[in-house]
């Protein structure tokens, strides 16, 4: 919750203007890529980070001309990846991708380091909102029903995929606007979590898009709102938490590229300028638009801001709702 190349990568004025600035380090340091690169995934297969990965791999192999590997680093909430990359060599061949949770992470378990802050930011790669999803047996069909079912019925349960997930904090913090008790049922991972949503065992989720489209196109579940601060291009239809009267509740999902301390910044332009072109490749866009994942793209500043920026308003949230493993 593997692999990436060189000089034909080099593409566009950003990466080109990077080179200059820093009198071409990559070059240097001999032809990039010479050999498959690693992308390092720190939860299981089948996930969004693991989706996001192997579609970037995919077509970046075709395109830089090595192998690119997905490895998946799982355990202890998704730091061994992190940690994994954090140690690795500087030397573009080993590169997270991975998802907020190097924002959140550090706060929930108390980490002595920041992710945010220590691995260094290459490209935001996309986005997507959390969704609201709930069981027709619950008799609603718009947040504002669903807050007056909680309130007549505190202790409704919303099923996530695992304690300290921005799903988690997202319910806690939707709770705590609203005034309305909910109680927070964690599964290891989302797909025993939407499996027991199809069946009624849990009568309402906050959990990923992606896994939970196909049963509200089916009318097997409900998707009654989406978490981001305006509607998701690849969610026209479902209106947004804030629409519903919850104000101020904003929280997204992204998916990133970050590459081990003390890679060169031209080095880091390079494997940027990659992953960008990957993004740019019709057939991957399909299957992000089928996978309610808007491709994002941009330099790699745009990700360290949005990263920090992020990293404050999980230790905010954290220390406000009280979020902690285990409790």
């Amino acid at each position: 919750m593997e692999t990436i190349g060189r000089r034909a990568l080099i593409s566009g004025a950003g990466a080109a203007a990077v080179l200059a600035a820093t009198g071409g380090c990559a070059s240097a340091q001999g032809k990039w890529p010479e050999r498959p690169v690693r992308f390092v995934v720190p939860l299981a297969p089948g996930g969004a980070i693991d989706f996001v990965a192997r579609q970037c791999g995919e077509v970046m192999s075709r395109q830089i001309g090595q192998q690119v590997i997905v490895e998946n680093r799982t355990g202890a909430g998704g730091t061994i990846g992190m940690d994994t990359v954090m140690k690795s060599d500087p030397d573009g061949y080993t590169i997270l991708i991975g998802n907020d949770n190097a924002a959140a992470a550090p706060h929930i378990l108390k980490l002595p380091h920041d992710y945010t802050k220590v691995l260094l930011p290459v490209i935001d790669i996309g986005h997507q909102p959390l969704v609201l999803g709930v069981h027709p047996s619950l008799g609603v069909n718009s947040i504002e029903e669903y807050l007056a079912y909680a309130r007549r019925n505190p202790g409704l349960g919303f099923a996530s995929s695992g304690v300290g997930s921005n799903q988690h904090v997202l319910g806690a913090w939707l709770a705590r606007e609203t005034g309305i008790r909910l109680d927070h049922v964690p599964y290891r991972g989302a797909g025993q979590a939407v499996n027991d949503l199809v069946a009624g065992h849990v009568k309402s989720a906050l959990l990923g898009p992606t896994a939970l489209i196909p049963h509200h196109l089916a009318g097997t579940i409900k998707i009654i709102g989406q978490s981001s601060e305006r509607r998701a291009p690849t969610l026209p239809d479902i209106p947004t938490l804030q629409e519903g009267g919850v104000k101020g509740v904003a929280l997204e999902a992204w998916y990133a590229a970050f590459a081990p301390p003390g890679t060169p910044p031209a080095l880091i332009a390079e494997i940027n300028a990659a992953i960008g072109k990957s993004l740019t490749d019709p057939r991957l866009r399909e299957a992000f638009t089928k996978g309610i994942m808007e491709p994002i793209g941009g330099p790699p500043e745009r990700l360290d801001q949005l990263a920090r920026a992020d990293s404050a308003k999980y230790e905010r949230l954290v220390r406000e709702l009280e979020i902690r493993v285990g409790g």
